[in-house]
């Protein structure tokens, strides 16, 4: 049985220590319910994947707030304050991914890819001291695929099977995020019978999602406002 009654329920064996990925793209498809259980569980020394670390007060923000979150895995950063504080201060470790790179790093992780090669990044910082192979007269990085204890995914509907359908930009980390966990935990607004769903629409199929939980009273916020005076 893959459906949970709780988020404590969803998420209670994530330990110390883990790596968890976090899907999302800015405040976009966040799984906001299962990142404010890691709060109030207090599982701390972790190591996170995700495009980015929300905001200040907001999202996987919250986590570094309360120093649960050792490493971030990110492909930017620039929306958090208190992170840029920490990385500064020596007490956050980052490892800085292109964002291609990064989708492609977790989507070969979740296809069974241990590396691939890619123009992303070469002769920068980001690649000093990472093999190196010229293809066709042009340079490439070799890159290793991204894995995770846990994947922290957010959707739209899914089943009790745990099949599961992104709303329109949500599909953006989640379903590759899904493939590359070994426990997948998936949250969402619609929880219906097996055979609600149309086949032909499905985003991740059932047998990447281990547990799922139907949840409620989401917040649509905003990374930043401009307006004109």
């Amino acid at each position: 049985m893959k459906v949970r009654n709780s988020i404590e329920e969803a998420i209670l064996d994530i330990p110390d220590g883990a790596t968890i990925m976090v899907g999302g793209f800015g405040l976009v498809g966040i799984p906001e319910k299962l990142i404010e259980g890691l709060l109030r569980k207090g599982t701390k020394d972790l190591t996170i994947i995700s495009n980015n670390c929300g905001i200040d007060d907001y999202a996987l923000g919250t986590l570094l707030t309360t120093r649960q979150i050792r490493k971030m895995i990110a492909s930017y950063v620039g929306e958090n304050r208190e992170f840029e504080r920490q990385f500064l201060a020596g007490e956050l470790e980052l490892e800085f991914v292109p964002q291609g790179t990064l989708a492609e790093r977790i989507r070969a992780g979740g296809a069974g890819i241990p590396a691939f090669y890619t123009p992303a990044g070469v002769g920068t910082e980001l690649t000093k001291g990472k093999e190196a192979r010229t293809f066709g007269g042009k340079e490439y990085v070799l890159e290793t695929a991204l894995t995770a204890d846990f994947s922290l995914v957010k959707a739209w509907k899914g089943d009790k099977a745990g099949n599961l359908i992104y709303n329109k930009t949500s599909c953006n980390f989640n379903p590759m995020m899904a493939a590359a966990g070994k426990v997948t935990v998936a949250e969402v607004e619609e929880l219906l019978e097996v055979g609600a769903l149309d086949p032909n629409f499905i985003h991740t199929p059932g047998v990447y999602v281990q547990r799922i939980i139907q949840c409620s009273g989401y917040e649509k916020k905003i990374e930043r406002r401009t307006v004109r005076s």
